[in-house]
């Protein structure tokens, strides 16, 4: 059963693109905060912010590791997400088959 709180905050942490970046980063392997704030010119208590949304979403997981703060993908990556939009697609599946069932008949009753 998909969880919309959730859902909510994987499309929410989705929506920005500086950590719709930092995924596709860490997707190549762990990173650093200093490591994942480089590209984007912003500064690290900045960057910390987007990581701490990734993490809310469960999308990131960050260790200290002596003066490091490393980033991973995290446990749940995107399977809500997943699973909300497989349940759409089926629904609308589903109205597009009923859809075209009513265009055949209507074909057939032309005839």
């Amino acid at each position: 059963m998909v969880q919309y709180s959730q859902v909510d905050r994987t499309f929410a942490a989705l929506a920005d693109p500086t950590r719709r970046g930092i995924l596709e980063r860490l997707g190549r392997g762990s990173a650093t905060i200093s490591e994942l704030a480089q590209p984007y010119g912003i500064s690290l208590t900045g960057l910390k912010k987007h990581v701490r949304v990734l993490e809310d979403a469960q999308l990131v997981t960050t260790e200290k590791v002596g003066r490091r703060r490393e980033c991973s993908l995290g446990p749940r990556r995107l399977d809500d997400a997943q699973e909300w939009i497989g349940m759409y697609r089926r629904m609308l599946d589903e109205r597009l088959d009923r859809f075209g069932e009513l265009l055949e008949r209507h074909e057939r009753s032309r005839r």
